[in-house]
């Protein structure tokens, strides 16, 4: 049985080109730690990690290349954001559609006196921006928010959010996971002082990657989450005033940044316009098909947008007939069709959507999936959810 992988918002696959071999070239060629070897093959690694940072900043519009800190993931990046920044009794505003990445943090903080406020999305995702400037209060220090839903694909919008926050003198944070690679992000024209990302997604590299790009002027504000060793300084028990130093110690993922190093490589030769048009004519494929079979047999129920505008390559779907896990579960099976079921690490995004605490089946593409594949999923579906298997 042939597989199709629908779940690239979870991660890409398959990886970009020269990914793997960047990874095995580092481990069987290379070997050393940066910072620490005075020696040619340390240097011609710190080479690689700062042409990471490098290509990282060209990606996202971003002037400071020491201002370019890579950890391990989003989710550890996002961390070291809010609770190296927010204190008690400061305030920060949120989207209703946000993953646990950016809420669990926050809940943590809200235990110890930071406060926040979630701003209203409509039951497709879409962000009731006219709220926002009424839910800001003096103790107010930023808004929070993901670039597009894990979800649903819906998209927020930034450059408005960029503007409310210049004109409050607001720090904005942003949670570029599923658009990082994918849509173009400028930081400087939508006024973000925060990125974090993720390398193992859009971008096509290998999980155990990612990072955050961060303003001097936010960088100022955030204290350590981790310290330690970092080849720098070593006369000294201080933290490294200095960046990335500040904000990386230990050991860092060598194979995995050479991967990254590779996937951005490749995204630097290859039209980000063109993968993600490719990505949305494959989900405007597949809504088509989903409202036929909606419309005529009804069996599936299109959560979210039913249309291209403002989304990403991510659908989701209920199936008011059968049970989703047990549907997602035959895709697979009997068919070789990947997908995610459930409430994707996202409970209040599933309460805006009006889909909590059931949840969805999630269908996400990636450049190499094929119009033929979409096919097969609908067809799988109408076998599945009509007449049964």
């Amino acid at each position: 049985m042939n597989k199709i992988y629908f779940d690239q918002a979870s991660t890409s696959y398959p990886k970009a080109p020269g990914v793997a071999d960047a990874m095995v070239q580092y481990l069987t060629q290379v070997g050393a730690n940066i910072n620490r070897g005075c020696y040619e093959s340390a240097y011609s690694a710190e080479e690689v990690v700062l042409e990471t940072r490098e290509l990282l900043c060209g990606l996202f519009h971003f002037n400071r290349s020491k201002n370019v800190i890579l950890t391990g993931n989003v989710t550890t990046s996002l961390n070291m954001i809010l609770k190296g920044f927010l204190k008690p009794g400061d305030h920060v505003l949120v989207s209703s559609m946000e993953h646990n990445a950016v809420m669990r943090p926050l809940v943590q903080l809200a235990a110890e006196g930071v406060s926040f406020d979630r701003i209203p999305c409509r039951s497709d995702g879409s962000m009731v921006v006219e709220a926002v400037e009424g839910l800001i209060t003096p103790r107010t220090k930023a808004i929070v928010t993901l670039h597009a839903s894990n979800v649903c694909g819906t998209r927020m919008p930034l450059r408005e959010l960029g503007e409310i926050c210049r004109r409050h003198h607001l720090f904005f944070i942003v949670d570029a996971a599923q658009t990082a690679g994918s849509v173009p992000i400028d930081m400087e024209a939508l006024h973000i002082d925060g990125l974090a990302f993720t390398g193992h997604k859009g971008l096509r590299g290998p999980q155990g990657t990612g990072g955050f790009l961060v303003t001097d002027e936010l960088a100022e504000q955030m204290e350590p989450l981790i310290s330690g060793g970092t080849g720098s300084i070593s006369h000294t028990e201080e933290v490294p005033a200095f960046l990335p130093d500040r904000f990386e110690a230990g050991t860092p993922n060598l194979p995995g940044i050479f991967g990254l190093h590779a996937a951005l490589l490749y995204l630097q030769e290859n039209s980000m316009e063109a993968i993600l048009k490719k990505e949305l004519e494959l989900t405007g494929y597949f809504l088509e098909r989903l409202l036929e079979m909606d419309e005529k047999e009804k069996y599936v129920k299109i959560i979210g947008k039913k249309d291209l505008a403002d989304r990403n390559a991510v659908v989701s779907i209920q199936t008011p007939g059968m049970d989703m896990a047990d549907a997602a579960w035959q895709l697979d099976d009997s068919f070789g069709i990947m997908t995610r079921v459930g409430l994707h690490c996202a409970p209040n995004a599933h309460k805006t959507l009006l889909t909590y605490p059931a949840g969805t089946i999630r269908f996400s593409f990636g450049p190499e999936n094929t119009t033929d594949e979409v096919d097969a999923a609908v067809d799988a579906l109408r076998k599945i959810l009509g007449k049964g298997i």
